[in-house]
């Protein structure tokens, strides 16, 4: 018995979480309230603060719930079998694309979309944002030093320097998008990518 109600407290909390990461990542942080969050998740307001302490709690566990599923989309694309390490990695930037878009990212562009805004406004949600988007780059860097050792691709600096470089190539260009509401930033972005792993185009 102990355990259904364990497995309803967690579904109720991952249905919260659910419902403001679709939410958030269209209208941004400050932007919603939490009634607008509790009447689209249909939980009552006492329901909320059992499970999160304050807005800049549930915001704290909202992108490290965001980052736990993207880190784990990230470790499958980049494990894909019959791939070169090359291919995974452009795989993993066409899955960039498809996720940021400008019009309807569905939850999945949520770190872009807040990335700014909440870095400034609690510290503990920029240590996330810190801990999350390091996660990202040791992630491209492994995959990287792995494309050199498998010789689909090749680099002009470090493995480090150079994954770092892409992740804010591909953040700046996915700001960029939502900017000019059109894809030639990621196409531009893709062909810098290219360049700096020095891969046909």
């Amino acid at each position: 018995m102990a355990k259904a109600s364990n497995q309803e407290s967690s579904d109720v909390r991952d249905n919260i979480l659910a419902v403001g990461q679709r939410i958030m990542s269209g209208k941004g942080f400050s932007a919603v309230g939490l009634n607008e969050i509790l009447t689209e998740a249909k939980v009552p307001k006492g329901s909320f603060y059992h499970y999160f302490g304050s807005k800049d709690a549930f915001g704290e566990a909202l992108l490290a719930h965001y980052f736990e599923d993207y880190l784990a989309d990230m470790d499958a694309c980049l494990a894909q079998p019959g791939a070169s390490v090359a291919q995974r990695l452009l795989q993993y930037f066409d899955m960039w694309r498809a996720n940021q878009s400008f019009l309807d990212c569905q939850g999945k562009c949520l770190a872009v979309k807040l990335a700014a805004e909440v870095a400034d406004l609690s510290e503990a949600m920029r240590a996330v944002l810190n801990h999350g988007t390091a996660a990202i780059v040791a992630r491209l860097e492994a995959a990287i030093e792995a494309g050199v050792g498998d010789g689909s691709l090749a680099i002009d600096a470090s493995a480090r320097q150079v994954a770092a470089s892409l992740y804010q190539l591909w953040l700046g260009a996915s700001i960029m998008v939502k900017i000019v509401r059109d894809v030639g930033p990621f196409d531009a972005a893709m062909a810098s990518t290219r360049a700096m792993l020095h891969l046909a185009h």
